[in-house]
């Protein structure tokens, strides 16, 4: 990847990011389409999110109506395989914890193939490539045709990456007074999260100072966070496909796994929550 330059405008860093996870994107929709790869449909999310990400870092330098139209585009062909990313989570936790039996993981495998078949037709009717390598060239355009004098990249990413930091911020303290059952708060919690570490490794080259304290706090607390969302997200498409999955037995052990286990991951992610507010 091409090193951003600390001293160009902050537009033109742009497509030096971009680039690489536009093409990281494409491979992944590839993979997904020809294989059955979980890790593929999973990549290609985390590179649609962090496109995102980096819009929102751009969003001061972007007009605001084409920002939106970029972001639902991302979000669209991200859940074309959420479906699908959702059905691997269920499979690896209930088979990591011993929690199905084989009539149950049949059904759930079943599930994920059908739910992998409509994936694959959602991408092959985006045009992935085209699309993607289309927005990039759009955004690029745009960023360099500012009219406004851009502050250098250096100072603008550092603007930005402490916008992440506040924001991230303000949601630990709204988790940490919120209840268990506010689950909302908590999700909010790990999106910032993962912007904040997104954020700081796209602008890594062009920022001051050591910020390995820095990721090894955020990853720590998106870690700590995503395994609770893992659980609360598999329960709700495990009871919401009840009906049309074998295994009544199994399915009710599996749900009062999932129960009990949220409940833990949920207490875990609040003592790190004020974990994070006194440091």
């Amino acid at each position: 990847m091409e090193e951003p330059n600390a001293h160009a405008a902050a537009g033109t860093g742009f497509n030096a990011i971009a680039s690489p996870l536009v093409e990281e994107a494409i491979a992944c929709a590839v993979s997904v389409r020809h294989s059955s790869n979980v890790e593929s449909v999973h990549e290609l999310r985390v590179a649609l999110r962090q496109l995102r990400s980096l819009l929102w870092a751009y969003r001061p330098l972007l007009d605001r109506e084409f920002e939106i139209r970029q972001q639902t585009l991302y979000r669209s062909l991200a859940s074309a395989v959420g479906a699908t990313r959702s059905w691997d989570v269920l499979i690896e936790l209930l088979t990591c914890a011993g929690k199905a039996d084989r009539t149950l993981l049949d059904s759930l495998e079943q599930a994920r193939t059908r739910a992998l078949a409509r994936s694959r037709e959602a991408l092959a009717n985006a045009n992935v490539s085209q699309t993607l390598r289309k927005a990039l060239s759009e955004a690029s355009a745009r960023l360099n045709t500012i009219n406004v004098p851009a502050p250098m990249l250096s100072v603008y990413g550092t603007c930005r990456v402490l916008a992440a930091k506040k924001a991230l911020q303000k949601r630990v303290a709204r988790a940490t007074l919120a209840k268990h059952s506010d689950y909302a708060a908590f999700h909010d919690v790990r999106k910032a999260a993962k912007k904040v570490r997104y954020l700081v490794e796209f602008f890594d080259p062009v920022l001051a100072g050591d910020r390995h304290r820095d990721l090894k706090l955020l990853l720590r607390l998106q870690k700590r966070f995503g395994s609770l969302n893992d659980v609360v997200a598999s329960r709700v498409l495990l009871e919401a496909n009840r009906i049309s999955l074998s295994g009544d037995a199994s399915i009710d052990k599996a749900l009062k796994w999932l129960a009990i286990e949220q409940r833990r991951r949920t207490r875990r992610a609040s003592r790190l929550l004020q974990e994070w507010m006194k440091r």
